[in-house]
């Protein structure tokens, strides 16, 4: 035993040279969460923090699940990536729509016809020939042309726990037929798309159809014909609307238009593949620039470049800056430039911070506990990266959403509704006192702008500077807006019958109650910030916070009275923001959009003339006048528009903000080589503390060692 212990235990000197030998090895990324073999190939890595619910594009309807399928599916049109105003152009279509007026008789009318006289539109599509699906085993024949999979037996569906577990795969090519077969299933109620509704209003034969099919299999649709929609030949269909409607083209570039092949319908369809999660909300298939390889939302998601992807190139021209800011020196080449991206799960926010500034992630938002770590406040009141986020050299990119977010009042309501003087005066005041600037400062590291009327900036119609600023709430000092002071506010009060903010029917403060689905201990400041905001005009707030599904069941039947709303743009046109205040929308009565209950004829009637016109400067004329009856009807208090701030590392290029387009992965451009560069001299192994504590632990145990050695020899 001693002999062993002798010859095999290092000395203390042995040990430290070990320990100075570790120092001067190159280490390599020992904190690298991926494989090293992908360090330098053409991979884009980001996150997500929820798993989407749905990705068939008759269902899906939310960020996180356009994320993916905007990227895997094609409707025929889509947004300039790079040109604002933005601006519709082709993605499987050869050109933009032909569109066709008809009266009652189905006869085609001029392009300058009047409103009254077009009783339908027609709008032609055609679609680039020899454009290909993604390989997946719905499409997969055998030599005679029978599909391999469309009749699977128990015992083969048995085997299967995913799309990978079929050996074959097969493609063809994109007809017309597949965008017919698309909107019959928007309409199919088993698909229970969220537009559904919408499309009744518009696309001929659409009701009529849903109630045709109503207890039909999903892939009935495929034989039964809508009035309203029809393939004329293998690379050309036709959709008829009702009346005219301008804003539809919109709707044909968002995914809810993307082709379907009716085989995924019958693959999917077949008994036991849903109990195995085999579905088309699971495993998508089209024709875009990527395919979903990897479906695993407890861990990540993986989209590869589809092997079959149609010819398409970066964009040529843009706005007149982008050159400049080297937007344009991937003109004219082949998309996609990313072979994979790789979407890792991340629910907590420090986590996948550590992970950006690591430099592994691509690109980051900016949380609240970060926010002071990444940005600083200029002197201007502008804003700019910290030093640290300098020395990374980390791209900052800042963009007004198109999206808007208010206070509602329930013109329902006994108290604050209705058309009278008085309520109409107590929700501008109530409006002058919530101070959203404040709001913004304090709950958003003022990355919002404060809304001035219903459209947010980017919008057609929306008015920069004193023409854009609410009268009612705010003065134009010194060349910006600036809110009236709380005593204008006390001065509506009394006007209203509620002076000092009491209600004369009980003598006390008046109480409002504001209503909502956010109960979490992390709301609490935003609840309490809403009571201060009322004390102000000495108005008692009570919150009823209450679960997701009775709030919106509250909503339906208007017993909510004051409660925060918010809408995203569907599209870039001021129709779709001002339907939100329409009457014919109200909530409890269509089970529309207008959350508010809102109902004035002038609006209405202003509305309807705006809707379907072209943008010219008469519409826009009819635009401030729909703002102006809305500032002084006030069923909102105007809260703020938000502001996206995204950081980028330098080796990601391509980017600008498109807040209408979906589909941008394809345009962007990873550089490999600067990124593992980088991430090696930023995550440098430091192993000198190692072997200088692993030193001093060898020589506080040397003595003991020595001293045991010794017993043994003695014994």
């Amino acid at each position: 035993m001693s002999s062993f212990l002798s010859k095999t235990m290092p000395s203390p000197f042995i040990w430290v040279m070990l320990a100075v030998l570790l120092t001067g090895c190159e280490g390599s990324q020992l904190n690298n969460p991926y494989p090293r073999a992908e360090s330098k190939q053409a991979i884009l890595y980001e996150s997500f923090s929820e798993r989407p619910k749905h990705l068939d594009p008759a269902m899906a309807y939310s960020s996180n699940e356009y994320a993916f399928i905007a990227q895997i599916y094609e409707p025929p049109f889509q947004y300039h990536y790079l040109k604002r105003p933005y601006q519709l152009t082709t993605l499987t279509a050869s050109k933009l729509p032909a569109v066709i007026y008809l009266n009652k008789a189905g006869e085609p009318l001029g392009q300058d016809a009047k409103d009254s006289d077009i009783a339908f539109t027609d709008y032609i599509i055609d679609i680039q020939p020899a454009i290909r699906y993604q390989p997946h085993p719905a499409l997969a024949q055998n030599a005679q042309g029978q599909f391999l999979y469309h009749q699977l037996t128990a015992q083969q569906i048995q085997t299967l726990a995913t799309l990978d577990d079929f050996a074959e795969t097969g493609s063809r090519e994109l007809v017309a037929e597949d965008y017919v077969y698309q909107i019959k299933r928007l309409a199919h109620p088993k698909n229970q798309s969220p537009i559904a509704e919408i499309m009744k209003n518009y696309i001929v034969g659409f009701a009529e159809f849903a109630k045709q099919v109503s207890d039909k299999p999903r892939t009935a649709a495929k034989d039964l014909p809508m009035a309203g929609v029809q393939a004329v030949n293998r690379h050309q269909y036709r959709i008829r609307i009702k009346g005219k409607y301008p804003q539809f083209k919109f709707w044909l570039a968002m995914p809810f238009f993307s082709p379907m092949p009716w085989e995924a319908d019958v693959f999917y369809d077949q008994p036991g593949l849903s109990d195995k999660n085999i579905t088309l909300d699971w495993f998508p298939i089209g024709t875009g620039a990527y395919l979903l390889a990897e479906n695993n939302p407890n861990r990540r998601m993986v989209l590869l470049k589809n092997p079959n992807f149609h010819q398409e190139t970066y964009p040529a021209e843009g706005e007149p800056e982008d050159n400049a800011r080297g937007l344009l020196a991937d003109a004219g080449k082949t998309l996609p430039f990313i072979d994979k991206v790789v979407f890792m799960l991340e629910k907590e926010t420090i986590p996948y911070w550590t992970k950006f500034l690591q430099g592994y992630y691509d690109a980051s938002g900016i949380a609240s506990d970060s926010f002071d770590q990444a940005i600083q406040f200029t002197g201007s009141g502008g804003v700019a990266l910290t030093p640290s986020m300098q020395e990374k050299d980390i791209q900052l990119q800042t963009s007004v959403t198109t999206s808007s977010f208010y206070l509602g009042f329930n013109m329902l309501d006994a108290t604050v509704g209705g058309t009278s003087v008085a309520a109409r005066k107590l929700r501008q005041a109530i409006a002058i006192a919530v101070d959203y600037e404040e709001f913004i400062a304090i709950f958003m590291n003022a990355r919002g702008v404060a809304a001035q009327g219903v459209l947010p900036p980017g919008i057609f119609g929306f008015a920069e500077g004193k023409a854009g600023v609410n009268p009612y709430v705010y003065d134009w000092v010194d060349g910006k807006a600036q809110r009236k002071s709380i005593a204008v506010a006390k001065q509506l009060m009394r006007d209203a019958g509620y002076a000092n903010g009491i209600d004369p029917k009980t003598g006390q403060a008046l109480i409002l109650y504001f209503d909502t689905a956010s109960s979490s201990i992390d709301d609490r400041p935003r609840m309490n910030w809403y009571r201060k905001q009322l004390e102000k005009l000495g108005v008692k707030l009570v919150v009823r916070a209450t679960d997701y599904n009775r709030f919106q069941e509250k909503m339906r039947v208007g017993n909510a009275q004051l409660f925060v709303w918010g809408w995203n743009a569907d599209y870039p046109d001021p129709e779709n923001f001002f339907f939100l205040l329409y009457g014919g929308n109200a909530k409890v009565k269509t089970g529309g959009e207008n959350a508010v209950n809102y109902a004035n004829p002038e609006f209405d009637r202003l509305f309807e003339a705006m809707r379907n016109m072209d943008n010219s400067e008469q519409r826009h004329q009819i635009i401030q006048q729909l703002q102006e009856v809305v500032r002084h009807d006030a069923p909102w208090v105007f809260g703020f528009h938000p502001k996206n701030f995204s950081l980028f590392h330098s080796w990601y290029k391509n980017i600008k903000p498109n807040l209408m387009a979906n589909n941008q992965l394809k345009y962007t451009r990873i550089d490999p080589v600067e990124r593992e560069q980088k991430r090696a001299a930023w995550n440098r192994p430091v192993f000198w503390p190692l072997a200088v504590v692993g030193a001093f632990l060898v020589l506080l145990l040397f003595p003991a060692l020595q001293a045991y050695r010794r017993r043994l020899t003695a014994k």
